[in-house]
């Protein structure tokens, strides 16, 4: 592999969780010198410069098996290539990249990180680091929504009604709903700040979810056509009611005990979304990196923006923790960053 001097290090800095369950549990999270493996053939390694959290860190750290071995969380980073695998052909040494990796491997909250580059973006070159680590996760899943799973394109019509529509995921279905079709968009919020952000994305309409289905209909009497939702407990016959006949629902979440029948009548179809099923699944699939090229120019072109609305300084247990009760408060607006300050050149 090629490497540079100063990332000769065997042994890294991380973050992980052990043992694992709610964040203000004694040592749910801590930190750890872990093992610098060799690249693999189409690996790279990056000298991490930001991360942020998502629910899906909650998640794990929620569920991962207080018994078992310490886990990095982490699917969102933004750092410097430092060394690249034996046939990596997109990327090198220097290069300044953004990426939300693979559940199936260790985490990116650490100071170096491994990374397939088939997942994995330049960074947009108007973003810091701290900007650029907000965007991953969200825009793949954001993307996939609109582009894979309702085949949207630049020339789609209609309603999509984005439920969170100042969330991180929201904040980016919001954007690229706007500037890439020509879809109505109607998103849920309910504070004047996520209200006031909703509206600096481009939502025509913004209503309160808590009165959805009256608040929905003042704005689009004759119903929506989509439906984009983090938040689907209890929310399915409001769908039914809200969604024109053969419409579809775009779920990110997964409730238990989740009932679909009462989208039957209206042959209403509903699609998961989950961004890691390529890395898991096609791993030798170059979508993602080819989607994170796309929104870097996007980005530059200043067409999209970054979703970053809270940075925190320095990679570290106490950091992290902190930065977890925020995301678990569902009271945040946009994403939740950290800083990774000790590696800031």
């Amino acid at each position: 592999m090629t490497e540079t001097k100063a990332h000769t290090r065997t042994r890294t800095h991380a973050v992980a969780c052990f043992p694992a369950g709610d964040v203000d549990a004694p040592a749910a999270l801590i930190d750890i010198e872990t093992d610098v493996e060799e690249p693999g053939p189409r690996d790279l390694l990056v000298d991490v410069r930001a991360v942020s959290v998502n629910p899906v860190d909650v998640k794990v750290l929620a569920g991962a098996d207080p018994g078992g071995a310490p886990k990095v969380l982490g699917w969102d980073a933004a750092g410097v290539v430092v060394a690249v695998g034996s046939e990596v052909s997109f990327f090198h040494v220097g290069d300044d990249v953004y990426y939300a990796g693979s559940i199936g491997r260790s985490g990116s909250n650490a100071d170096l990180h491994l990374v397939d580059e088939r997942i994995v973006g330049h960074k947009p070159a108007t973003l810091t680091f701290a900007e650029a680590a907000a965007l991953p996760l969200t825009t793949i899943t954001a993307w996939e929504t609109l582009f894979d799973r309702l085949a949207l394109t630049a020339d789609s019509e209609g309603t999509l009604l984005v439920m969170g529509a100042a969330g991180g995921t929201g904040s980016m279905v919001v954007q690229l709903a706007r500037q890439l079709t020509k879809v109505t968009v109607i998103g849920t919020a309910s504070r004047p700040e996520s209200r006031a952000w909703a509206r600096e994305l481009g939502v025509h309409h913004v209503v309160d979810h808590h009165d959805l289905v009256d608040a929905v209909n003042r704005v689009a009497p004759s119903g929506v056509d989509h439906v984009f939702t983090p938040f689907s407990a209890g929310k399915i016959e409001s769908f039914a009611e809200l969604l024109r006949p053969r419409g579809a629902v775009v779920a990110i979440d997964d409730p238990p005990n989740l009932d679909l029948l009462p989208l039957k009548s209206k042959s209403i179809t509903w699609h998961w979304e989950f961004m890691f099923s390529r890395p898991l699944d096609e791993p030798e699939s170059i979508y993602q990196h080819e989607l994170l090229e796309r929104v870097s120019t996007l980005v530059d072109d200043g067409i999209l923006r970054s979703t970053l609305s809270t940075s925190m300084d320095g990679l570290t247990a106490a950091t992290v923790t902190e930065a977890h009760r925020l995301v678990e408060s569902s009271a945040t607006i946009g994403k939740v960053v950290i800083v990774n300050s000790a590696r800031q050149s």
